[in-house]
């Protein structure tokens, strides 16, 4: 992990959990397919430096359907079809801002602009969601979590959905501001997503604080 990042997670890597997760990632890898591959699970973190961190988007599982997971929470490659969830974030963006769907998933240019895609999981296996829960990567993430919680200036937190939702009691409500509502899955969205307006109120909370907006347009 050869970013920002490393100085700050580095002393997670020596800890006992840290050891039996790779073992246990390892073993998956072994007997099954797992996603997103080796390279890519990380990728969140190289796309988007922690010092350069104004917006975090914080998923559960990386998707867990052939060629879909590529280390980004929500995204997928240009060329997949667009997963139902993110579909409606597409609908919601159109909504609040106007900005018209692209024709593909793949959400790396929010990622270099400083908006951190972060799963609270960061490997899945291959067709059985939440397969890798409960291993060590929330103890990760977590501890991301508190390191961007932990820089000076105003970070956005977009918590979609009751497992995202509870990673608010990690973040200090009097420097940084939290944005929830369900989750945009198809089977929660009618209950407080739609229309929620998470990316205009993000920009807002941006500006307020001096910082710039996030251009949240995605071009074909």
């Amino acid at each position: 992990m050869a970013t920002d990042w490393n100085p700050v997670l580095r002393g997670e890597f020596a800890k006992p959990y840290w050891q039996q997760l790779q073992r246990f990632v390892a073993d998956q890898r072994a007997r099954y397919t797992v996603f997103p591959g080796e390279q890519e699970v990380f990728a969140a973190l190289h796309l988007t430096p922690r010092a350069d961190t104004r917006v975090v988007i914080l998923g559960q599982d990386p998707y867990h359907g052939p060629q879909q997971a590529h280390g980004l929470c929500f995204s997928v490659r240009r060329g997949v079809a667009i997963p139902p969830s993110l579909a409606n974030i597409y609908k919601e963006l159109q909504s609040d801002l106007g900005v018209v769907a692209p024709r593909h998933g793949n959400l790396e240019p929010w990622a270099r602009q400083g908006v951190l895609l972060l799963n609270s999981t960061l490997t899945v296996r291959a067709g059985q969601a939440a397969s890798h829960h409960g291993q060590g990567w929330e103890t990760f993430t977590d501890e991301v979590l508190r390191t961007v919680n932990a820089l000076p200036h105003r970070v956005v937190f977009l918590l979609w959905g009751a497992a995202a939702r509870k990673k608010k009691s990690l973040i200090d409500l009097t420097r940084h501001v939290v944005i929830e509502s369900a989750h945009p899955s198809p089977l929660s969205a009618h209950n407080g997503f739609f229309g929620s307006r998470p990316f205009s109120r993000a920009n807002a909370a941006l500006v307020e604080a001096g910082l710039q907006p996030i251009d949240w347009s995605l071009h074909d």
